[in-house]
């Protein structure tokens, strides 16, 4: 059951999809508690998205609704993600959008693995 004031989750989003493998993605890791690929208009050289396999549409209801096992098989698989692509010595930066005001596009929890690069500031000063 989703947070309060959040959507219930949509079964046909891409990446419930993708997870039923109707859609192909270009993995990079999968377990039993998460998918990583990468992602299809990168931003970084390095531009992986990691999502759990529940039926989590942010993470306020991850958070709230996931079992332990699936919150530390999903964080796991976030760093064995950025282990394995070579970017803990020089850095990577996680990106989690949640809501409209957020920039979420899809409804399924994800996590975005950038780096490759110099990122830069993560807000610009004003």
């Amino acid at each position: 059951m989703p947070v309060s004031g959040l959507p219930p989750y949509d079964e046909n989003n891409i990446f419930a999809r993708i997870l039923r493998k109707e859609i192909p993605s270009k993995t990079v890791y999968e377990d039993e508690w998460a998918l990583a690929f990468h992602d299809i208009a990168p931003q970084a050289p390095v531009h992986v998205l990691v999502i759990p396999k529940g039926k989590y549409c942010s993470f306020a209801d991850f958070s709230a609704a996931a079992s332990p096992e699936e919150i530390a098989g999903f964080i796991r698989a976030v760093g064995k993600v950025a282990h394995d692509l070579g970017l803990e010595a020089p850095g990577y930066r996680l990106l989690f959008n949640m809501g409209t005001h957020g920039g979420q596009e899809v409804p399924h929890l994800h996590v975005h693995l950038f780096g490759g690069r110099s990122l830069g500031r993560m807000i610009p000063d004003r």
